[in-house]
């Protein structure tokens, strides 16, 4: 049993003050009670922690790598990829688990308890399998046995190289399974999560319309219909002109005409909608899984979620290419792209909530229903998702309420995160992950290794 105590704390209620929480031994809040007397462990302001929502771990060790221009004279998320594919055939599974767990570390200091692992490296460079099928599924299971984080992992299901069914190319080789061996890769994955806590969870990822085809898609809710499906879609023009050119529709409007889109799915940036692709798939109940850091840095477009959460919507946020792991950044990024694209401020506020407010509310909510996790609020029964920020920070001086999570997000950054709990395990202490310096040692060792790949 474990004690937590906040001077102030963010209830599913609201604020309020000299707030207690009790931690089961399962990792479960127990009580919450407001106006106690202080005991267990200290802390200033008290908050749930969000759901990284979509995540591909290696990418991490690219970052800086691609910031040059090559031959093409234009730049874009097309040449990254390709710079992605030369990077990727260098990684071991060693590599592999070394980076997620350096990763992994990294979203727990920014103040995530949960990492959704979008997993599309499968195989050994050319497409040969590894001696166990799921072999990098297990590698990601390790580095979360190291980090504590609490995990969802979503295996990717990768087939082809484009809509109209060719075959994967250079890089693409170790994504790539059928459907059947895709199922058999699923089973191993899921049997390697068994020594993770209970609070672990698992969905699949069919990669986009580009890589799966289309009689497979029309039927993933039925091949899955347990756990939550992950899907890339809309994200650049290129694919929306390919998904319309081989399949006469554009993507949104395919998927909704198509494959059962429901409260199961997280769609993964929809950075290319038409205003009525927005409401209407906003009204699926589905979670759009926005990274708006990643998106900016790729050329993506801009998610609009003005018109999105006017309609209803729901959002998460994901770290994606973890090119730069910050909380307080994704969400800020994101309001602040809607603030450039319509000339407006406080895009996201409500007439009831600020922007932070509203926003942190969403992607806790999001979050939890994307990953199936039982989470998003301080409330009894969920698992003890917790972040604090240090009150005695001059930044916050006479800050209180919701005014609290604008100037953490709008005014400072994610060194405001003192602590942080993943299903009541308590592994962030004063900003600082309790196995740091061993995780930045293996990653370390890591980069030296893949310092010339690309």
């Amino acid at each position: 049993m474990k004690k937590v105590w906040a001077e102030s704390a963010l209830l599913p209620t609201g604020w309020a003050r000299n707030v207690a929480i009790t931690v089961d031994d399962d990792g479960r809040i127990e009580s919450v009670e407001a106006g106690a007397d202080s005991d267990g462990t200290r802390v200033g302001i008290l908050l749930a922690a969000p759901v990284n929502v979509h995540s591909h771990a290696f990418q991490r060790a690219m970052a800086g790598l691609t910031e040059r221009r090559g031959p093409d004279p234009r730049d874009s998320f097309w040449t990254w990829r390709q710079l992605m594919f030369r990077f990727l055939d260098r990684l071991t599974p060693d590599h592999v688990q070394a980076i997620a767990a350096f990763v992994q570390m990294e979203m727990l200091e920014a103040g995530y308890a949960t990492n959704a692992e979008f997993h599309y490296l499968h195989h050994q460079p050319g497409g040969t399998p590894y001696d166990t099928l799921s072999e990098l599924s297990h590698r990601i299971a390790a580095a979360a046995a190291e980090s504590e984080i609490g995990l969802c992992l979503l295996p990717v299901h990768y087939q082809f190289g484009g809509c109209d069914g060719r075959e994967l190319g250079p890089g693409q080789i170790r994504f790539g399974n059928d459907l059947e061996r895709f199922n058999r890769l699923l089973e191993g994955a899921v049997e390697g999560l068994a020594a993770l806590p209970r609070d672990t969870t698992f969905g699949v990822a069919p990669h986009s319309l580009r890589a799966v085809g289309a009689g497979d898609l029309r039927r993933y809710g039925e091949h899955f219909p347990t756990g939550p499906i992950h899907l890339h879609l809309a994200e650049q023009p290129a694919e929306v002109d390919e998904v319309s050119d081989v399949w006469g529709a554009r993507p949104v409007d395919w998927a909704l005409a198509n494959i059962g889109i429901d409260e199961r799915w997280c769609l993964i940036h929809c950075t290319q909608m038409m205003p009525g692709e927005t409401t209407s798939l906003a009204d699926t109940g589905a979670v759009a899984g926005l990274c708006p850091i990643t998106e900016s840095s790729l050329g993506d477009g801009i998610f609009d979620g003005v018109r999105w959460l006017d309609a209803g919507g729901r959002i998460a946020i994901g770290s994606d290419s973890n090119i730069r792991i910050s909380l307080s950044e994704e969400i800020r990024t994101l309001d602040y792209s809607q603030r450039l694209r319509d000339g407006s401020r406080a895009a996201l506020a409500s007439s009831e909530k600020s922007t932070g407010r509203r926003i942190f509310n969403e992607i806790l909510a999001g979050g939890a229903q994307a990953t199936g996790r039982q989470t998003g609020s301080l409330a009894v029964g969920n698992w003890a998702d917790m972040l604090s920020l240090d009150a005695g920070s001059v930044d916050l001086e006479g800050r209180d309420g919701d005014t609290i999570l604008d100037t953490w997000i709008f005014g400072c950054d994610d060194r405001l995160v003192g602590d942080v709990w993943s299903a009541g395990r308590h592994i962030v202490m004063e900003g600082r992950h309790i196995r740091k310096d061993a995780i930045t040692h293996a990653y370390r060792r890591c980069i030296t290794e893949l310092r010339d790949a690309i």
